[in-house]
């Protein structure tokens, strides 16, 4: 028996909102569980990608892999042995670029996996196991449930989790840079300390970010996506990301300017398609300083994790 799923990409942090805001985005990859008729033959990781467009040798094909890590924390759960099995990973979500791919397969191989055991775990349980493999539940929680979620974890590991619908009219550009950015590193350059005045500004900043999904005010969320946390350190690391936020600052219809994640992909958020207007310029951006950039816009997915 085998069980195959369609994950969406994320887009983690969201300005204010770092390691507990989180959108899911119309890009996918799609994880195949098996569990293997031939005993002893252990774990077989296959990873297909339609288009060559980054290097997978250095994700480990077999029990190392964090899918199977995650499946064999969903089979102890239940009680059981993870069996011999056979995973297959056909993505489209660039990995190392700030667009949730270890989030997704993760989610995927859990989902799969609960699946083919008769859907033992709810969806809490899920995202548990999910945030323990990945460190933190940003990118997990929209994997999964599809939208814009807030999600904390928990001391004694669990996940507390809501989901807000997004405004219709809001847009979402990524801007994925042809080069790739660690998120160890990008963690390293965040600050082991930092001062009461930052925190309480995120915290005022986060508040009203979700406030004003909530009520669908585009005027309140252009306030609300700067950040003390983690931006000032990382947007060193980002090509182009200061010279776009001085570019979009006060451009018509744009609401904000945020890095996806660790980096090094760029989300804009927009409206009234505010983001054809000036796309001449952000790729011009990019021209000089010699960046080639794939540029997306689309729509929230809102529907998360579906089993094919």
């Amino acid at each position: 028996m085998k069980v195959t799923v369609k994950v969406p990409a994320t887009t983690a942090n969201i300005g204010s909102g770092f390691d507990c805001l989180g959108l899911a985005l119309p890009i996918y990859n799609e994880i195949t569980v098996e569990e293997t008729v031939m005993p002893g033959s252990g774990v077989e990781i296959n990873i297909i990608q339609e288009v060559e467009t980054y290097d997978t040798l250095s994700i480990p094909k077999d029990e190392n892999n964090i899918v199977y890590k995650a499946i064999e924390l969903l089979y102890n759960f239940v009680g059981q042995t993870a069996s011999d099995m056979k995973i297959t990973i056909k993505t489209d979500i660039p990995v190392t670029r700030g667009l949730g791919s270890s989030a997704a397969v993760i989610v995927g191989g859990l989902v799969a996996a609960n699946e083919l055991l008769g859907r033992p775990a709810d969806e809490a349980v899920l995202l548990s196991i999910a945030s323990e493999v990945e460190g933190h539940p940003d990118n997990v929680a929209p994997a999964l449930l599809g939208g814009f979620c807030l999600a904390s974890l928990e001391d004694d590991g669990s996940v507390s989790y809501s989901k807000i619908e997004w405004p219709e009219d809001w847009k979402l550009t990524v801007l994925i840079p042809d080069y790739e950015l660690d998120t160890k590193i990008a963690r390293s350059v965040l600050p082991e300390a930092i001062s009461i005045q930052d925190a309480a500004f995120n915290v005022r900043k986060c508040a009203m970010l979700i406030d004003s999904v909530y009520r669908k005010d585009s005027e309140a969320m252009k306030k609300c996506l700067t950040d003390k946390l983690h931006q000032p350190y990382r947007e060193r690391l980002i090509k182009g990301f200061a010279e776009l936020k001085e570019l979009l600052a006060n451009k018509d219809d744009i609401l904000g300017c945020v890095i996806s994640g660790a980096g090094p992909t760029i989300l804009v958020i927009s409206k009234n398609n505010g983001f054809e207007k000036v796309e001449s310029e952000v790729k011009q951006v990019f021209n000089d300083l010699n960046v080639a950039c794939d540029i997306r816009t689309f729509d929230i997915e809102n529907e998360g994790t579906t089993v094919i």
